[in-house]
């Protein structure tokens, strides 16, 4: 142990991404491997709550465009094609929440966003996430006065998408993580007034236990699992998941995932909605928790 070479964890994580997702990739990983290196560009989530009408054009005058919109006119232009050709089959995509505005800058433009800022209020303009982080509150498609669970919340960008719906009857936000917990909290506390936080119950139960809580409650359920968190693991060391102690740990994911999964499912009513994501390419943590 003392004579060990010392290999830093980005590297054993590296390793690892292009023994396995090359074989799945095939081509495509010398572009995806890039991508993963690459410095993370962020979107720009507009905060409804916040009194900052004066935000869009501010950045569109930056150049940055608002992607949901943009997919909201891809999707009108599929269906339009496919009334043009009824043999076409319909496109898969989820109804898309007009509520929710993201901004994003151009492919190539690392620009930067300025710091959020508060309102009179003391509400932040907006919320700093990766974009893509967005698409599984999209999928879950919240409609009116539906009690939603996000089963593993921490940090909170996923439960403050959720409310910029306005749709949310109830919203419970658990995450096992006290400490993330905490982040939590306070992402809800600067941007979100106190009537729309006291629709939300904040937990720290452990999620695999959820359906032992509240079972059979939700109209949907969004399982967003701990996960390798591929571009982290590629960049940082810190709390980094292929550091050699963490080995067990990160073997043991797909078991925790499905464990999750299996939760959620038994969280959601009868004819409910359960939406299962990570932010890893793995297939034994995506396709294969899912089957």
């Amino acid at each position: 142990a003392a004579t060990a070479p010392r290999i830093p964890s980005t590297r054993l994580a590296l390793h690892h991404f292009d023994t396995s997702y090359s074989l799945h990739l095939g081509t495509l990983w010398p572009s995806v491997r890039a991508g993963l290196l690459c410095e993370q560009k962020y979107g720009a989530l507009l905060n409804n709550f916040a009194a900052a009408d004066h935000v869009p054009q501010e950045l569109e005058l930056l150049n940055a465009t608002d992607f949901i919109s943009k997919a909201s006119e891809k999707v009108q232009q599929w269906q339009q094609e496919m009334m043009a050709q009824p043999e076409m089959s319909p496109p898969l995509c989820a109804s898309i929440s007009s509520k929710i505005k993201c901004y994003t800058f151009p492919r190539g433009d690392i620009t930067r966003f300025r710091p959020a800022r508060p309102d009179t209020l003391g509400l932040l303009d907006y919320y700093l996430m990766d974009a893509a982080s967005l698409l599984p509150v999209l999928a879950l498609h919240v409609q009116p006065d539906d009690f939603v669970l996000d089963l593993c919340a921490a940090p909170g960008g996923k439960t403050l998408a959720l409310l910029q719906t306005g749709f949310c009857g109830h919203l419970a936000a658990n995450d096992v993580s006290i400490s993330r917990t905490k982040r939590l909290y306070q992402i809800l506390h600067s941007y979100v007034p106190k009537e729309v936080r006291d629709t939300v119950s904040v937990t720290s139960y452990d999620g695999r236990d959820w359906d032992q809580v509240q079972g059979g409650t939700f109209h949907k359920v969004l399982v967003d699992v701990p996960c390798t968190t591929d571009r982290h693991s590629a960049m940082e060391e810190d709390n980094n998941i292929f550091h050699r102690r963490r080995t067990k740990e990160c073997q043991m994911l797909p078991m925790l995932q499905l464990q999750l999964l299996m939760a959620g499912i038994l969280a959601a009513r009868p004819a409910g909605v359960v939406v299962y994501s990570t932010c890893s390419l793995s297939p034994l943590q995506n396709e294969c928790v899912v089957e």
